[in-house]
């Protein structure tokens, strides 16, 4: 087990922190946008487990895993979204996702 295993599981845990988030915002606000972003970030989250797990079970695709955990949050980036917040919010409230509801 190399340090290869720690990157990805931090990959992996930013990628399902990531779709819960966006699945948070639009639970609160209903835009199309964030629905799209929460539906995908299930393909996504997936995506970047099956990096996870392929890097646990074989060290010699370590890499292979990585760039799957890495295109996942690559793709869970690109996503486009409207914008929730205004500008007078604290970084915590935009980091767990706290947006005023519809």
């Amino acid at each position: 087990m190399t340090y290869l295993l720690y990157v990805a599981g931090f990959g992996m845990a930013a990628t399902f922190f990531l779709w819960l988030r966006d699945a948070r915002i639009f639970w609160r606000t209903a835009l199309p946008g964030y629905r799209e972003a929460a539906y995908r970030g299930v393909l996504y989250s997936a995506l970047s487990l099956f990096g996870f797990l392929m890097a646990y079970t074989s060290e010699d695709l370590e890499f292979l895993a990585l760039g799957a955990v890495l295109l996942a949050l690559y793709l869970q980036g690109r996503q486009k979204r409207e914008k929730v917040w205004k500008g007078g919010e604290s970084a915590v409230d935009r980091f767990l996702g706290s947006a005023g509801r519809r």
